[in-house]
């Protein structure tokens, strides 16, 4: 392996889990709990759909940047509707990869781009705000349970 492969295949630490969001279906409100369980057609509970597209994760960090865009305080997760929110790693360096997260391991797959919602949530400007903050598509690999806290690393 290359020196640049190997330093691209390297992470300072591990990440963490710190938010877990369930919507029942389409437009509905996102339920936060402590723990889920990742099937391969997304969180159980959840309103997802098996593929590349089955969990949608978000960096924890990109919660400040985006209300550091719209001039205000962080962003709360639920207003982004993403699956998972991680802390500690950055997620754009794991496109491609195995990811374990709790007992599940995904594969980055898409970047999760904005929908015309972030307008309707944020008021206008939104959508520009969450545009390159707007996280991360994954497929599942191998279904497990996922809890607040729980690590995040690649997994190959």
């Amino acid at each position: 392996m290359s020196e640049l492969a190997e330093m691209i295949a390297r992470t300072a630490q591990p990440g963490r889990v710190t938010w877990i969001g369930l919507r029942s279906e389409r437009r509905a409100p996102l339920q936060a709990v402590e723990v889920a369980r990742i099937e391969t057609d997304g969180l159980s509970g959840d309103h997802g759909r098996a593929g590349k597209r089955a969990v949608t994760l978000v960096q924890n960090e990109h919660c400040a940047a985006i209300g550091a865009y719209l001039g205000r305080a962080p962003v709360a997760p639920e207003d982004l509707r993403r699956n998972l929110v991680i802390a500690g790693i950055n997620l754009a360096s794991l496109k491609g990869r195995a990811v374990r997260v709790g007992g599940a391991v995904l594969r980055i797959t898409v970047v999760c781009a904005p929908c015309s919602r972030m307008e309707e949530t944020f008021g206008p400007g939104g959508y520009a705000a969450v545009r390159g903050h707007g996280g991360w598509c994954a497929e599942v690999l191998e279904p497990g349970r996922v809890a607040l806290g729980d690590p995040v690393f690649p997994a190959d």
